[in-house]
């Protein structure tokens, strides 16, 4: 069982791997049975109930329906995964999940877009060793981020790819082209608009980093720029305003969102493995 202390006495981690063992022992079912009902490995759910691991959404789904807790589970688990990221990061996180609109510009693929191989191969690069565990619970907090793109109402979404998040490809040519397809089909959805910013625009003001500009209901707006190894959230009207006239300037420079697919779409046909 999770074992209580100052630390974690507080966590949502805590309290949904607490409520997972609970519900369990309420339900009579042995980590067996729930393994057969869910078809996920008993090692794996027992160690969602001693908080050693942090699940993806899908496991989350699955026990809500076998214990009949209505969504209940996959609440907590929205909490929990925020305890995943360092402060700043959680933050601009708890701005996203309340954002109506969300505009991006990116130098590498986005975590909205990664497939779970490709997320993998990108987390597992760190120059910082990192255990099998570590890596899997980092794979599972950044797919966790997709939630809101499958929520009922999701925001309106523009991601302003640059040119070279295309032209890196991973080792593995297979999961490239799975990573390739999956922005491709991101960009069919209703609520995502997706821009290529070739090289041939030259230089420009957010060569830096990656930026998102979140808008919330009451009108409200944050920035957040993210570099290699930092990230800075902006809340204030000015510095906003600012951020986002250099992301207008670069959409104007970047393909239409039509020229955008038919692009990928040739990446896609040229990167079958």
């Amino acid at each position: 069982m999770v074992e209580k202390n100052s630390e974690n006495e507080d966590s949502a981690r805590w309290v949904l791997a607490c409520e997972l063992r609970r519900l369990r022992e309420a339900s009579g079912k042995s980590l067996a049975q729930l393994a057969e009902d869910t078809n996920y490995d008993r090692t794996y759910l027992n160690r969602l109930e001693t908080g050693e691991r942090l699940s993806k959404l899908p496991v989350m789904e699955a026990l809500d329906r076998v214990y009949g807790t209505a969504g209940l589970l996959v609440r907590l688990w929205k909490l929990a995964r925020l305890d995943a990221f360092k402060d700043k990061y959680r933050l601009f996180m708890q701005h996203e999940a309340k954002a109506t609109i969300l505009h991006s510009y990116a130098i590498s693929v986005p975590g909205l877009l990664q497939t779970e191989d490709f997320a993998r191969v990108v987390l597992s690069s760190s120059p910082t060793p990192i255990s099998t565990d570590e890596l899997e619970e980092a794979v599972a907090a950044r797919l966790g981020r997709q939630e809101l793109l499958q929520r009922e109402r999701p925001p309106s979404i523009r991601i302003i790819l640059d040119e070279s998040a295309l032209r890196r490809p991973a080792q593995d040519p297979a999961i490239w082209h799975a990573q390739l397809v999956r922005i491709a089909e991101a960009a069919k959805a209703q609520n995502v608009a997706i821009q290529v910013l070739p090289f041939a625009a030259a230089v420009h003001s957010l060569m830096g980093g990656s930026l998102w500009l979140l808008w919330m209901a009451d009108g409200s707006a944050v920035a957040y720029l993210e570099g290699n190894k930092s990230g800075e959230l902006l809340d204030e009207p000015g510095e906003v305003e600012r951020y986002r006239l250099s992301y207008d300037q670069l959409r104007d420079a970047a393909l239409s969102p039509r020229d955008s697919a038919a692009f990928i779409e040739r990446l896609v046909e040229d990167s079958r493995p």
